[in-house]
Order: structure tokens, then sequence, then C-alpha cells
């Protein structure tokens, strides 16, 4: 693949993995616009590789601290705030999994991949940021995520397995309907990203494990290191702005992209 279409799949996928303006959307409509061969799995692979590996670092702290409590949450012992921590991302994290592989199993998966779907839920979604942004309560931070609140943010963060819904985007608009301040809902929402990413990486791993060569790893590489950065960037940048900032700016954006694919799917 081409160093520039390479850099280019690798900087959409960095920095939009974690705004929540839906990275699989713009990597779906990357082909359709630009007329560029679709990037295919390896990659698609790699760029999940890099931006894990981003927000662990960036959160590496209570990364940190939910694998130490990993061990103590496997014999039942949720008595520590990172067994705590790995227990609810782990709750968060089964509704995804179970609708992704119904999805992939059914093959519905592909057919949502349109540029009218993406245009749908950009507007929509983004409409609904809106609104749990500016109705929700500042009440509760991170360290106020309980069981009930997991679960209800886990089955949000399934819807977004529909391309175009943001999976941040509709983790941040139900953290922000369950009251959770700005900062804390993004930060919640990037949590949960880690286990999610892994597992959809993972899945996609075994898939193209038995096709890959040196080229096509050499390729994934690249791709990995570009969106491992733009991820990195993209997260201090979003993190920063909150403390001042609503979310208004990526609604607008989103908004305004969702109208344009619209007008252009039905124009065709």
């Amino acid at each position: 693949m081409p160093l520039f279409h390479l850099i280019l799949v690798a900087l959409i996928q960095g920095v939009t993995e974690f705004l929540p303006v839906s990275s699989s959307g713009h990597l779906i409509l990357l082909p359709e616009l630009s007329g560029m061969d679709d990037q295919g799995q390896v990659i698609d692979v790699a760029v999940h590789i890099g931006t894990l590996f981003a927000v662990i670092l960036f959160f590496w702290r209570d990364v940190r601290m939910g694998f130490a409590g990993i061990p103590r949450m496997l014999i039942g012992r949720i008595d520590t705030p990172g067994a705590r921590l790995a227990f609810l991302l782990l709750i968060a994290t089964i509704p995804a999994i179970l609708l992704g592989l119904f999805l992939k199993l059914t093959g519905l998966s592909d057919a949502m991949r349109s540029m009218t779907v993406i245009g749908w839920t950009m507007l929509l979604f983004g409409l609904f940021l809106w609104w749990a942004d500016q109705a929700g309560a500042t009440t509760k931070t991170d360290a106020d995520w309980n069981l009930a609140d997991a679960i209800r943010m886990g089955l949000w963060q399934a819807v977004a397995l529909i391309p175009g819904t943001s999976r941040s985007g509709i983790c941040i608009t139900a953290g922000r309907m369950l009251g959770y301040a700005r900062h804390d809902a993004a930060k919640l929402s990037m949590l949960m990203s880690i286990p999610t990413i892994f597992a959809s990486g993972a899945l996609l791993g075994f898939e193209v494990a038995a096709t890959a060569n040196m080229g096509a790893a050499r390729d994934g590489a690249i791709a990995a290191l570009f969106a491992f950065f733009a991820a990195l960037l993209a997260l201090g940048f979003m993190m920063r702005l909150l403390r001042t900032t609503s979310f208004t700016p990526y609604v607008i954006y989103r908004v305004l992209l969702g109208l344009v694919l619209l007008a252009l799917a039905y124009s065709v």
C-alpha cells in the first residue's frame, strides 16, 4: 500500500477513534469519497493496536490500577479500587462483544456500511450528544462509577457497532445522561475503549493471521505507529479542551457532515 494511503488511514483512525465523531464511519467513507482502495483488515487491525497503546499510555495510572486488580476480580473479590475498575470495565464490554458477534455471524455488519446509514447516524447521534450534554447534570465523577452505570453505558456502547454512531460519542452521551461531568464522562469512555478495542482487534487479528505476509506486516507497523501518535495527540487535545468547553464543536461537525452525506446519498 502506498505510504501516503497508510499515513492517511492511520491519521484518520488515530484522530477520530477517541473524538465523538466515529472513526469507523470515517474509514468507511474514505474509499467511497476519495476513490482509494479499501485499506483491508490487516491495516484495520494495525491502527486499532496503535490507538489501543495510545489510550493505555495516556491513562496509564488507571490502567495499571485496573490490571493490578484483575487477580482479585478473578477470584470474586471486588474489594479494591483496581478490582472494582477491572470488573466494571468487563461488565461494560460484554454487550458490545455479544452484539458484535451476532452482527458478524449474520452479515449485518457489512450491510450497514453505507453512506446513508453513516449520514443518519452522524446527524441523529450528534444531536443526541448535544441534548445530553446540555441537559445532563455534572454531579458525578469517574470515582462514582458503579455497576448500574457500567451496564447502561455498556449497552449504549454496543449501539456504536452501527457505523457512524461513534463509540466514544455514544459512551460520552450515556455518561452525560447519567450525570457525569464532561471530563469524567470522556475519561470513562476512553477507559471503556481499552477492552473493547482489544476484543475487536483480536477478532480481526484471528481472521487475518493466516493471510498476512511480510509486506502486510511492514505496512501494519507503519500504520500502527502513526495511529498511536495521532491518537495520543487527539486524546490530549480533547481532554484539555473539555475542562473549559462543551461538546458543541463536535456536534456541529457531526451535523454538517451528516447533512452532506445524506445529500450525496439521496442524490445518487
